[in-house]
């Protein structure tokens, strides 16, 4: 079965710098083994839509259903390191947020992740560089199944959306998805997507509130 652009798969894989530390994976063994905190999840996305590496995503596209290791360059993989990610934030910064730069550390700025590289008087200097940038890095790939199953197909696409799970119906082509009244127009801005990606026209109910209150009987 030759997989084809925007069939959805679902993928175990392990990913590792060449003749280095793995550095992402969603197999339990290899997990333990590296001493990664991260929850092995199933991983389940359609081909060629920029929901996996992109290197990984073109390799597949023409593959069967199997077990495939793949060498990535730098260029292929995270890019190349990028000199200008590397700066000088003000110490006032972090003191601000009542925190202590240490050499080594990990950082959130306004969603971009950095490295402390060194610390100098009021001078942090930061790296903004993906920690994989740079590096030639090798995926094992285990393509278990082609997920055909439309309601397995639109959760996987949520979850990696939304990152959270949404009651919904799927019927002639149409997905209704319930969600609380201050999610509704968020999600109408997807509609295109679910068309694109999906096929299925989109609508967006609000979903009723339930009354946790026990309503019990006045006393007469």
């Amino acid at each position: 079965m030759v997989l084809n652009k925007k069939d959805f798969i679902e993928i175990e894989f392990t990913a590792k710098v060449k003749n280095g530390e793995v550095f992402d994976s969603n197999i339990k063994e290899d997990l333990k083994k590296s001493n990664l905190n991260i929850e092995p999840k199933p991983v389940i996305f359609p081909l060629g839509e920029g929901m996996f590496l992109k290197g990984v995503d073109d390799f597949l596209i023409g593959k069967e259903i199997g077990k495939y290791e793949i060498e990535l360059s730098p260029e292929n993989a995270f890019g190349n390191r990028n000199s200008k990610l590397v700066q000088i934030i003000p110490s006032r910064v972090f003191r601000e947020q009542k925190v202590n730069p240490m050499p080594g550390a990990m950082f959130n700025f306004d969603g971009r992740v950095a490295k402390i590289l060194s610390v100098s008087g009021g001078r942090i200097i930061a790296d903004f560089n993906n920690p994989i940038a740079g590096k030639t890095v090798v995926y094992k790939i285990n393509v278990s199944r082609k997920v055909d199953d439309e309601r397995e197909k639109a959760k996987s696409f949520m979850n990696f959306l939304f990152r959270r799970d949404f009651d919904f119906e799927i019927n002639d082509k149409k997905i209704t998805i319930k969600a609380e009244k201050d999610f509704v127009k968020f999600l109408e801005l997807f509609k295109d997507k679910f068309k694109e990606i999906l096929g299925l026209e989109m609508e967006v109910v609000e979903e009723e509130k339930k009354d946790s209150k026990d309503k019990s009987p006045e006393a007469s």
